[in-house]
């Protein structure tokens, strides 16, 4: 097990895969879960040629539950250590999904955007998840008091009817396994309570839109039009319109969790537009978008 020592002491568990010359990429999971939801997408991409890292956020999965510092300036500099860790110093890709678009937003402000070359938001909280009066496709307040409500009651019960709106699972829709439901379920309870609660109160009130004006790099991103928790007006769109050249794929009937539900069309969503302009020994021939 590799564990990193972050700046305030937080250790985060991280693996990699994938040849030590290849480009880097780094993944960025969602909230509650933890870096083995990358999985399918990271072997993929490590026999593609890449050097893949994948990390636990602070609190979540095998890294340490510090009781603070679960915000995104915080996150920004746990992702950089992991970076510097690793040695990742030139043409890092950095992919994440959910909250962890979020990472990559504040990195790019508050870091510089120090090394990374490309970045891929998939269904990602960059833009600005709480409705106002300036973000009027946002969600409301009350949705995310009741969230947390329910989750200080009794956060066990919340995530089995949460992960059933994430995985777009519902009378007439299973498009996940129950094994990969179990799975969610189980990772999430590996998460400090007020971890939790603290990165959801992250996501939910913190506003991308001004990280958004720094990055530079050439962007993707990829977004569910049937995501009811991580709308996509309100995010992917916007995330499209601020990032100068960004390309939009949407998923037609998609929920949240696209790295499960289409797995094989987002893992080669991902290595077509990493291996752009990249020669064939690194990457696998581009191939159209779907329609």
């Amino acid at each position: 097990m590799t564990m990193i020592d972050t700046r305030d002491g937080t250790r985060l568990y991280a693996k990699e895969w994938g040849p030590r010359h290849g480009r880097p990429v780094v993944l960025i999971h969602g909230w509650p879960l933890s870096a083995d939801s990358w999985d399918p997408q990271m072997n993929a991409l490590a026999d593609a040629g890449y050097r893949v890292v994948a990390y636990d956020r602070r609190g979540f999965g095998r890294s340490d539950q510090p009781g603070s510092g679960n915000d995104y300036d915080t996150y920004a500099d746990d992702l950089a250590d992991v970076m510097a860790a690793k040695q990742l110093q030139a043409d890092v890709a950095l992919v994440g999904f959910s909250m962890g678009g979020g990472e990559i937003a504040r990195y790019m402000s508050r870091h510089g955007g120090k090394s990374v070359s490309r970045a891929v938001f998939v269904s990602s909280v960059a833009g600005y998840l709480l409705k106002g009066p300036d973000n009027p496709d946002g969600v409301p307040q009350a949705t995310f008091d009741d969230m947390t409500a329910a989750m200080k009651k009794d956060h066990r019960k919340f995530f089995t009817g949460f992960f059933k709106d994430f995985y777009g699972v519902g009378m007439l829709s299973h498009p996940v396994s129950d094994e990969q439901l179990h799975w969610a379920w189980r990772t999430a309870m590996q998460a400090g309570l007020r971890n939790i609660l603290q990165a959801a109160e992250a996501f939910a009130t913190t506003d991308f839109r001004p990280d958004l004006d720094h990055v530079k790099v050439p962007s993707l991103v990829i977004h569910g039009t049937a995501d009811k928790t991580v709308p996509i007006e309100a995010t992917g769109h916007v995330v499209a319109k601020k990032v100068p050249g960004a390309r939009l794929i949407e998923y037609d009937g998609e929920p949240h969790a696209v790295f499960a539900t289409q797995q094989d069309r987002l893992t080669q969503d991902l290595l077509d537009f990493l291996g752009e302009g990249v020669g064939a020994s690194n990457a696998r021939e581009e191939k159209a978008e779907p329609a």
